[in-house]
Parts: structure tokens; sequence; C-alpha cells
């Protein structure tokens, strides 16, 4: 008993035991409580936000008290989306308290921070007027080629539905946003941008029902879920890095992807200096204008062609199976027998030849070729850059192309999951642009 005692008593005497206490001074550099390795160290070292200042130079009076340092609030937000922040009110709260924020913003205790309402006026005005995000992003993808990072030589492309913070039962008959604008602001400056037909603002599509809340945003759905309001966030990736080149905001239809496709490949260009050697997607950009555009600048592309139902379970003779003769304008069937030019149909997209009653009816390979009196035969105007996609699909680089794409899926993933941008929290096409901008170049 007296030994379990000694025991006991000597465990009471080893413990120790922490009394808080707050010292009148302390001195360490923020500089070594920063590890190495850490998220902010690693952006803040290759990247240079020098430019902030020059790009805003022009939005600043030459005269009045100094305002605050453009380059510390860009710093401020940036951090708001790379950990999520969405309040700038709770952003300004935290880096009171976060030494590794107040490292990378170059601000000290000693030094007041901006107040909450800066960030909202700078966001909303100078920034979104200057397009500050994209030359942020542009300049990081620019610092990415230089570094050797980004080869550009092959590339996916791929676009994602993001919710629109906006329900589907503010949506009112196109008809009524007259009256909705007595009281509505954001509607009024809906409609006044149409009207004056700004040059910046996204084209109207045409719905039945706009919604008061974001006017911008389409109702659509994907995937089998319920329609839901929303936008495309369009990314254009390179296969060797992963790292993201170009982001595109779009309305939520297919027809818009290619058109992200299309400006993000151009300004792509213009930065890296020349075109990719090939571009990979899914069936929803092999349409033939797309692919007519790929083929004039040399660009290979892996994606399926988007072929008609009717097409693809047609037991006949596809187009493929035809030849065409340029000098007479016609096409020469498996048989041998002309089919010759009928006109134009699809809104001048495509061509129809036809067969005759008296060549097809008394042909032995009718029962392969249609079930009509005789063939006819409707040809994309581009379809020769539509056969050159069919004839890649068959190859080992479309199936390695391919496997590539689904990094894309990936970055979507991680910006759902991971940064929470499953549905917007700013409104219309401008801010939208600016909050698919401003979150890809956090994560490149």
């Amino acid at each position: 008993m007296l030994l379990l005692i000694a025991m006991l008593g000597g465990l009471l005497l080893m413990m120790g035991q922490h009394d808080r206490s707050e010292a009148l001074f302390y001195y360490f550099r923020l500089e070594d409580q920063l590890p190495e390795n850490h998220l902010l160290r690693l952006i803040d070292r290759p990247v240079s936000f020098d430019f902030v200042r020059e790009k805003l130079r022009d939005s600043y009076s030459d005269t009045g008290r100094p305002s605050i340092d453009p380059e510390l609030l860009l710093r401020i937000l940036l951090i708001g989306y790379l950990y999520g922040v969405t309040s700038e009110r709770k952003l300004v709260e935290e880096l009171r308290m976060h030494l590794a924020w107040r490292w990378f913003t170059g601000l000290g205790f000693d030094q007041q921070i901006p107040h909450h309402s800066t960030f909202s006026k700078n966001r909303h005005g100078r920034f979104q007027e200057s397009q500050l995000f994209q030359e942020l992003f542009e300049q990081i993808v620019a610092q990415c080629i230089r570094v050797g990072l980004v080869e550009g030589e092959h590339l996916s492309v791929d676009g994602s539905f993001i919710e629109a913070n906006a329900a589907k039962e503010s949506r009112i008959p196109r008809e009524q946003l007259a009256e909705a604008a007595q009281v509505n602001r954001t509607v009024r400056q809906y409609l006044a941008e149409v009207a004056e037909q700004n040059p910046v603002a996204e084209p109207v599509h045409e719905q039945d029902k706009v919604s008061t809340t974001d006017p911008d945003s389409t109702y659509a759905t994907q995937g089998g879920t319920p329609a839901r309001l929303g936008y495309y966030d369009n990314y254009l990736v390179d296969n060797a890095s992963c790292v993201i080149v170009g982001v595109e905001a779009t309305a939520a239809r297919l027809s818009q992807e290619t058109v992200a496709a299309e400006h993000m490949l151009t300004r792509f260009a213009q930065g890296h200096g020349g075109e990719p050697q090939s571009l990979a997607a899914d069936a929803t950009y092999g349409n033939g204008e797309f692919l007519h555009w790929l083929a004039e600048r040399e660009i290979t592309p892996y994606m399926r062609t988007r072929d008609s139902v009717h097409r693809k379970n047609s037991p006949f003779y596809g187009p493929e199976r035809f030849t065409y003769q340029p000098e007479a304008n016609r096409y020469r069937c498996p048989a041998g027998q002309p089919l010759n030019y009928g006109g134009r149909t699809w809104g001048h997209l495509g061509r129809v030849y036809i067969g005759t009653r008296k060549r097809c009816g008394a042909c032995p390979q009718k029962p392969e070729c249609t079930r009509g009196a005789f063939r006819y035969l409707a040809i994309h105007a581009h379809e020769a850059a539509r056969q050159r996609a069919r004839e890649l699909c068959a190859t080992p680089a479309f199936q390695q192309a391919q496997r590539q794409w689904k990094k894309v899926e990936a970055l979507f993933a991680e910006l759902k999951n991971q940064i929470g941008l499953r549905r917007l929290r700013l409104r219309r096409m401008n801010f939208v642009r600016s909050s698919f901008t401003w979150r890809r170049p956090c994560r490149t």
C-alpha cells in the first residue's frame, strides 16, 4: 500500500501544469513562423503582383488622401477565395488572428486592416471595370509557360454546370420584365444594358421566363437532374501538367461550350505563341462547325462526332461509304451510281444528293442502302472534318487523349467538393465570370 502511494505521488510530482499568462512584449518574425511548404509561401514565391498598381493607376485620383494599396486588397481577397471565406466581414476578423495571412498580405501587428466594406467597393468597382481578375489569371498562366510547367501541345476542354444564386420560382414571363423593373433594381439594370446594347453584356438568351434575381442565368438541366438556374464554367487544361490555361463563363447552353472553347484557344494561342497540336473533348464539341474551325488551325480533334440517333442506329450505308466527285459536285454510291446535287438544308449547313428511281430501283445493293424508292443522302457542309474525327477515334492516340481529358472532370470535382462552388454567391454574368476566373489561378 505504501509502495502504491509512493508511485502515485511520484506521478503527480512528474506531471507538468501550464499556467496561462500573457507577456507584455513578444519578439518574433512572421517569416520564421511560416513553413517552407505552406500554400501561401508557394504562391508568393513565383507570382508577382506588381502589375496591379500599374493596371489600376488610371482609376485613382492624383489629389486627396492616399488610398489603400490595391495589391493589399487583392491579396486579401485571394486569401478569401483560397480558404473559402465568402464574407468580407469574416475575412477581416480572421485576418486579425492568422499569422500566415498577415505574412502573405505584409500587414504587421501594428498596421490597420482595411474595413470590410472596402473590398466590396473595389471588387464591384475598380477590379471589375479593369478586368483585373482576368489579368491576374493570364499573368499566372504566362509564368507557367515561361518556366516550362505548361507544354501547351496537347489540351483538353470541358464545361460544367454551376447553379446560380437564384431560385427557379423567381422566374417571370419575359413580357412582365418592364413591370418588374419598377420595383426591382436588378431587372432595371438588366433592361438598361439590353437597351444600350452594351458590348460587354452577355447576349440575351431568349427564354419564355427570366429570373428577376439573376436575369443572366439560364434555366437548364444536366444529367437527368431537375432543371435549375445556372451557368457553365468552361476549362481549357494542359494535359501534361493538369494546369488550367483557360476559363470562360457562359450561359448554360450546350451550343455555348464550343463558343467558349474557341475563345479560350484563341487567347491561349496569343499568349503561348502558337496553336496546340491536339484538343481532346467529349461528343458535345463534335459538331461540324467546331471540327472545321480546328481543322483550319491544324489542331487534331480527339473527340467523337455529334451524330443523330438515326444515323448511329441506321442499318443502311452511311455517308462514309459514298465517294465525292468535286468536279461534278456529286457523290458516287458503293454500286457505282451517281447521286446528283439537290440543294441545301439545315440552314445552309447541309447539302442534299439524290439518286433516281430508275437507278436505285434496279440496284442489287438497295436493301443495304435504303428502304425508299431512291437514296437521299444528306451531307454536312463540313463533312470532311467530321469524317476525319471519326477516323481518329480508331487510333491509339485517341484513347490516350480521352484518358487525359478525364483530368478536367477531376478539376471540376475539386471546384465543387473542395472549394465549395456548387452554387454561386454572386449574380449577373460579369460577376460570375470574375468568380470563375478568380478561383482558378489559386489552385493551379
